[in-house]
């Protein structure tokens, strides 16, 4: 049986191996693929009968010039870039990874708030510069140093990953309040359930750890922004289609937002002309939250389950039964 991962890289930079995949057939890694030529993509595949992908799309035309092709596996939890539906039609099973990266991406999303309370990786960099030696005063800072016992965390999802952020902020003194859907028992031993308005009202730090949906698209906008307390914190690690990039950025530059640490973007990688370049007090990474090298082995392990499943007749973690 062949396999083709069509961009291995991100997922296994190096530090991991392939060979549990190897175990199960004719392996072929490449670590990056076009995520726009569609040809290219589909001449990669070519007669593979699984293909693994993360962010390399599979459209309908791609399904169509590889009829041998039978299951798409994702690295990732999101599954988006493929045309899901017509895959189903076409008897094509479309799987993914659940969950992998619950405590280091509620990990990362309290990082980038200290960063933004604390700004220690700009002070490290002044001292190795020099100006701390070159101070007249014994210490210094550069930016207000915030301490967050006895505020408000408003976290936006409250799922796994909303929890462990809950969690976290509670244990450093904050009060948690949640905004979900589907309010649960365990959710309620770490946070208060409230409205969004509410949430957005009363927080001083509000969280994004919602999925990606029709209903909020750019929830984060000059409206709900509005409803936010003056120089509140807005942390992102979960979509960037979430927020409104402009008037994000425009709260920021009007100081209504203190500050904003993001790992995600609308589109990216990052473009030039994104806004967010340009606002001030605001920290962007690029999107490695999930990267941890614990959480990328989950990602491989679930993904080889995925695969084994498959061959063995009982597919798990199917997305488009």
């Amino acid at each position: 049986m062949k396999i083709v991962v069509l961009d291995g890289y991100t997922e296994n930079p190096g530090d991991l191996s392939w060979s549990a995949l190897e175990a199960l057939g004719d392996v072929t890694v490449y670590d990056r693929t076009s995520y726009v030529d569609a040809p290219i993509i589909a001449e990669r595949i070519g007669d593979a009968e699984v293909v693994i992908t993360n962010k390399t799309p599979i459209t309908k035309e791609t399904i169509d010039k590889c009829p041998n092709m039978k299951l798409i596996a994702f690295l990732a939890t999101g599954y988006n870039v493929a045309d899901y539906n017509y895959a189903k039609e076409k008897g094509v099973l479309v799987c993914n990874v659940p969950t992998y990266g619950t405590a280091c991406v509620g990990q990362y999303a309290i990082a980038l708030l200290l960063e933004v309370c604390h700004h220690i990786g700009h002070h490290a960099q002044t001292v190795k510069e020099g100006k701390w030696a070159n101070h007249i005063d014994w210490c210094y800072w550069d930016y207000p140093l915030i301490e967050l016992d006895g505020k408000t965390a408003g976290v936006i999802g409250f799922g796994r990953i909303g929890q462990t952020t809950g969690r976290i902020a509670k244990a450093m003194g904050m009060k948690v309040l949640a905004y979900d859907l589907y309010p649960n028992d365990s959710g309620k031993a770490i946070a208060e359930y409230v409205d969004l308005d509410t949430l957005l009202a009363q927080s001083d730090v509000v969280f994004l750890h919602c999925n990606l949906t029709a209903d909020n698209e750019k929830m984060i906008n000059k409206a709900n922004i509005a409803k936010m307390k003056d120089g509140a914190i807005l942390i992102n690690n979960s979509r960037g289609q979430l927020i409104d990039e402009q008037d994000v950025t425009d709260a920021l530059k009007s100081g209504k937002l203190a500050a904003a640490g993001l790992d995600v973007v609308y589109t990216e990688p990052i473009k030039a002309d994104n806004p967010l370049l340009t606002a001030p007090n605001c920290i962007i990474t690029p999107h490695m939250s999930w990267g941890a090298k614990e959480a990328r082995q989950r990602i491989m392990d679930i993904t080889v389950d995925n695969v084994k499943a498959y061959l063995d007749g009982s597919p798990i973690n199917v997305v488009n039964k």
